[in-house]
């Protein structure tokens, strides 16, 4: 299971006027702890910060059980379930919350990519609520990509 943080830059943007803006902007990175985060976000944002003061102003861990992707979304929205099971010896239902991320354009397209991901899913659930999220982008982790690939890409 992926470990997600998110985390919260700072950074000059320039504007369509010309005008420099301080922006703080929150992203989420799967990393495999607090330092690797920091690193992954400042790589990633290496090539859209070209000038101005650049700083990671917030980094906290958070639970999503799933991500789904829809190209063309420009939203990320969270979609809390309760998973629906039945204690076999008391015969009581038992709702366990989850959460999950979901890229789309609408929040009605947020739900139906959560729906269409949840297809063939063995266990029994309802939609609590599903919101959106002020995360501008998901950086997953590359694990295709060895330690001496990183170090050629930086070497070109």
């Amino acid at each position: 299971m992926a470990t997600y943080f998110e985390t919260k830059v700072k950074y000059d943007r320039t504007l369509e006027t010309g005008a420099q803006k301080t922006v703080t902007e929150p992203y989420l990175v799967d990393a495999l702890s607090f330092t690797e985060a920091e690193a992954r976000i400042t790589e990633e944002m290496a090539p859209f910060v070209t000038a101005g003061e650049f700083a990671v102003a917030a980094v906290k861990k958070v639970r999503y059980d799933d991500i789904f992707f829809h190209e063309g979304g420009d939203r990320w929205y969270r979609v809390k379930i309760n998973m629906i099971t039945i204690d076999e010896k008391t015969a009581a239902e038992k709702k366990t919350a989850s959460a999950a991320l979901v890229q789309a354009s609408t929040l009605k397209e947020a739900l139906e990519t959560f729906e269409k991901g949840m297809e063939g899913t063995t266990f029994d659930y309802e939609v609590a609520a599903v919101v959106e999220t002020p995360l501008m982008d998901v950086f997953t982790a590359n694990l295709t990509e060895t330690l001496a690939d990183k170090a050629a890409r930086k070497t070109e």
